[in-house]
């Protein structure tokens, strides 16, 4: 039946069609509807999201403790926010339309710890996982000083236990340092688009790395499998887990407070948009949930993928979620965006989110290399292929008509607009890798 239905959808629908000439396409969502009429399908709340602030801030004295590297930031994982106003200079010129507003980069390809958008809900599971057997074992009382689980005795009872995910790399880096930096041990299923240097670095603390020739839906399979028969092993579910989801929605009220601090209002003369890649879309869509409740109905999320890997596009556009796949129409899920490739989205995040999405776009592997070139000329910042996924979407906002009269926004009220990019991985790059993606990008 599904076979049928993409067949009819592709020979009937323009945008299907574009989508398996893997021609850029950007869709804004019409279904997509207030705070208040969306929430109730998310089934999560303010009050989850403060709780896991809460489960951090407990962690976070133990977090400084084994990494030196949050010393200054108290424990606290988070990632600062700058202005590109450089690079919004060379990209009015390259797409030929001056944009209205400011643009500013999210840097979470530079977090703590693990240098990707992964060690907000990636480190956040796992120290869930943590918290709940130390409780259960009276290892710790919530009021404790959650130091003494760097101790050895911690470290020897988390031993006892196995911590189990499927990856494309930046997932499976965060669980796979906190995991091991806590005593797990911890196996990262990853699929043959990772790269090897994420290999190489989780090795070099200790994780298992389980390879395929597969893609990421192999690989979070054989991860579900190998730990279903094993009561000592905890499997993370990229595609279905609301813990990693609500580690994710923490940087809403952050950024929230970011603004704050430099005076920057989010209202209706000042509407914030936000541009998030999205591969299995656990990241972006948390975020997004986090961002809707921290900033109401004056956020505009968008999601930005690869050509060959539009799933979550495809899910939320069909009605179809996880029951469908970009397999399915012909398309072959293969990209430079590593973190992005995946060919089934999360019908989890599809179906919560799809009405506080505002709209979601695709682009090639060569304008994201371009885009990386640009970046590390115009800001000197350095970034991996994925993380500059969302680069191009302020102007393919800027560029649709119908979408913004929807938004009944003046033409005062998008002078005054924040365009923010979510970068969402990079920082940890070797250096003979990132010179490989410049002279991609300077091609």
């Amino acid at each position: 039946m599904v076979d049928i239905h993409i067949k009819t959808l592709i020979e009937r629908d323009p945008l299907m069609a574009s989508l398996v000439a893997l021609r850029d396409v950007t869709w804004f969502n019409p279904e997509s509807t207030t705070l208040a009429e969306g929430l109730p399908y998310v089934g999560l709340g303010h009050a989850d999201v403060q709780a896991a602030d809460a489960r951090l801030r407990r962690f976070a004295p133990y977090l400084r403790e084994v990494f030196p590297a949050l010393a200054a930031s108290e424990g606290i994982i988070e990632s600062d926010m700058v202005d590109i106003a450089a690079m919004q200079t060379a990209l009015d010129a390259r797409y030929g339309k001056v944009l209205p507003g400011k643009l500013w980069l999210k840097k979470d390809s530079h977090l703590p710890i693990s240098r990707s958008i992964k060690a907000r809900g990636g480190i956040y599971e796992v120290l869930v996982h943590a918290e709940q057997l130390a409780l259960q074992a009276g290892l710790i009382a919530p009021t404790d000083d959650y130091r003494q689980l760097a101790s050895e005795a911690a470290r020897h009872f988390f031993s006892q236990y196995r911590i189990a995910v499927g990856s494309t790399g930046n997932l499976g880096m965060s669980i796979g340092i906190m995991g091991a930096t806590l005593g797990f041990n911890v196996s990262v299923h990853m699929s043959a688009d990772a790269r090897q240097w994420k290999k190489d670095r989780l090795r070099a603390h200790g994780v298992d790395v389980v390879e395929y020739q597969q893609d990421y839906g192999v690989a979070v399979a054989q991860g579900r499998k190998a730990a279903q028969d094993d009561p000592y092993c905890f499997f993370i579910d990229d595609e279905n887990s609301h813990s990693l989801f609500l580690g994710y929605a923490v940087a809403g009220d952050r950024l929230k407070a970011q603004f704050a601090e430099r005076g920057m209002v989010v209202d209706a003369d000042h509407p914030l948009f936000v541009y998030l890649p999205c591969g299995v879309g656990g990241g972006p869509g948390g975020v997004a949930f986090g961002l809707k409740l921290a900033f109401g109905d004056h956020v505009h999320c968008i999601f930005a993928e690869p050509t060959h890997s539009p799933c979550m596009l495809l899910g939320v556009y069909t009605g179809l979620h996880d029951g469908i796949a970009v397999q399915d129409l012909g398309i072959d899920n293969l990209t430079a965006a590593d973190g992005l490739a995946v060919g089934r989205p999360s019908g989890f995040v599809g179906r919560a989110m799809a009405r506080l999405i505002d709209g979601y776009y695709t682009l090639s592997d060569d304008e994201m290399y371009r885009l990386l070139a640009m970046l590390a000329h115009t800001e000197t910042l350095c970034l991996e292929p994925s993380a500059l996924a969302g680069m191009a979407g302020p102007w393919r906002v800027a560029g649709n008509a119908e979408y913004l009269s929807r938004l009944s926004l003046s033409a005062s009220a998008m002078q005054q607009t924040t365009h923010l990019v979510w970068a969402t991985g990079g920082g940890m790059v070797p250096d003979a890798e990132m010179q490989k993606y410049l002279a991609q990008g300077a091609k």
